[in-house]
């Protein structure tokens, strides 16, 4: 429990932290704007505003809290900021920082980075990057551009970057770090250590050395705490153990995040399909992957077609929502149809019309439950298309013990209300069916998605909702106007 409650802690101190440095950098900023008098734009402030030492103690304070900041935390800033402070942020940063912020920033913020800056500019900040980090970058530059860093590399790094550029996003080869130590097994663990010392400071998250043949086949690893401890005399291969796990490098980048929670890893080798040893991932770029990777899914399930700048203009906004709100309008259309086929039973019973939307919505959200499990399932590859049956079955009579539940508790509510029992006997049978329904197509949509080729959890709930939302009323309506309206008739 104080674990907990110390890992809570140092997280609200860190977002806390952040926070206070967005309020004082914005802070800053709206004083530039003031003093300088760009009341409307920032864009050429800082070639054109008047100078004085007031305006340049600004600056000089701004840089400063901007110099302290790591990239991350930069990166963050600069997401949060309306575009022109964005940009008027941006050109106060130190040309040095350039390429370590960009690999920072989200896909969308960028974008908009990128295209404040020339050519010359762009080679300079990819120039201080490693091989792996130009590889996460090469996507948004332009051809020009990486061609020019490819010429400035040493053969070494200009075989790295290919490497690193020749898979795709979600493979671990994307996630492939370079920057490792081998040894040999025939050496001492003083000359290891020896070899270690040469080093101004050690590769991060180096948890691990790396043994390889004179072919570079990786034949095990040696912990970093083993060489602390163990007597120097010893050989490396009678100390190295065969690694916890290892990846090629096409396999698929979820593959190596369930092993990293699995087995608790720091880092783990790469290997190609020689066996050859090609690099390494660590928990850091996992994280990064694993983070990315829900914030994809999030905004799939929601409709969006692709990350999206929080400040980007109203018609790419536009541009990266329609397809899925489009769909939604004509899902709602046909829902609103399936009421007015009972707007003679409304009529009749006006309370319907507010106890259909109860229905509906219960539906809609047991539903969602099953569906993110269902996706979420797939991605990890706990489930195939094989368990359908059985999570059908599985998610029907948790649907059916629901409705029984819920279904009955709003039905005496209601059935007490109305000073009807037959209407709440209506709603509970109908919110039971309706949930069934909604379990179906919980499993059913990203199942079939799946066998496809498609992403699981893409447009889902739009999906889900229209079903759920036309079925409610569907089924509710219908059995009020059988069992209640025509009974009375």
């Amino acid at each position: 429990m104080s674990e907990a409650l110390e890992k809570e802690s140092l997280s609200a101190s860190v977002d806390d932290a952040l926070s206070e440095a967005l309020a004082d950098v914005v802070a800053l900023v709206r004083q530039y704007r003031l003093l300088s008098g760009f009341a409307e734009s920032l864009t050429d402030a800082l070639e054109s505003a008047p100078s004085s030492p007031v305006i340049a103690s600004v600056l000089a304070e701004l840089r400063a809290r901007l110099e302290a900041l790591h990239p991350a935390d930069v990166a963050h800033i600069l997401e949060a900021l309306p575009l022109d402070e964005r940009m008027f942020v941006w050109d106060l940063v130190k040309a040095e920082r350039d390429g370590d912020i960009l690999v920072e920033t989200s896909d969308a913020v960028r974008e908009s980075l990128i295209a404040s800056m020339d050519a010359p500019e762009l080679v300079a900040a990819a120039a201080t990057l490693d091989a792996e980090e130009i590889a996460e970058l090469a996507p948004d530059l332009p051809h020009e551009v990486v061609e020019e860093v490819k010429k400035a590399l040493d053969p070494e790094e200009r075989e790295q970057l290919r490497q690193a550029m020749s898979y795709e996003e979600d493979m671990v080869g994307a996630l492939m770090d370079f920057d490792m130590i081998e040894v040999r097994a025939d050496v001492t663990l003083e000359v290891v250590m020896r070899y270690l010392r040469r080093f101004d400071e050690l590769p991060a998250n180096t948890d691990q050395v790396f043994v390889i043949d004179r072919d570079d086949k990786l034949l095990g690893v040696v912990p970093t705490n083993v060489i602390l401890v163990t007597d120097e005399d010893k050989l490396v291969s009678d100390v190295m153990i065969e690694p916890p796990i290892r990846f090629e490098a096409t396999d698929h980048a979820d593959t190596a995040a369930a092993a990293f929670e699995r087995y608790d890893l720091v880092s783990a080798p790469v290997v190609d399909a020689h066996g050859e040893l090609v690099g390494r991932v660590t928990v850091s770029e996992v994280l990064d992957f694993v983070r990315e990777s829900a914030e994809e899914d999030a905004r799939k399930v929601a409709g969006l077609r692709e990350e999206e700048d929080v400040f980007a203009s109203v018609w790419k906004s536009v541009k990266n929502r329609w397809q899925w709100l489009a769909l939604n309008l004509i899902t709602a259309f046909i829902a609103s149809r399936a009421t007015d086929l009972f707007q003679g039973s409304i009529q009749k019973l006006a309370v319907l019309a507010v106890l259909q939307t109860i229905v509906a919505g219960i539906g809609g959200n047991s539903g969602n439950q099953t569906l993110t499990m269902i996706a979420r399932a797939i991605a990890l590859g706990q489930i195939g298309t094989e368990h359908f049956r059985r999570l059908i079955r599985k998610e029907i009579s948790v649907a059916l013990l629901n409705g029984v539940i819920f279904g009955g508790i709003i039905g005496v509510v209601i059935g007490v209300m109305e000073q009807s029992w037959g209407l709440g006997l209506v709603l509970t049978a109908a919110m039971t069916l309706n949930l069934v329904l909604a379990s179906i197509m919980g499993v059913l949509i990203p199942m079939w998605r799946h066998k496809s080729g498609r992403d699981p959890a893409q447009g889902g709930s739009v999906l889900l909702t229209a079903v759920t939302d036309t079925g409610g009323f569907f089924i509710f309506l219908g059995l009020a106007t059988i069992f209640l309206l025509r009974s009375t008739s």
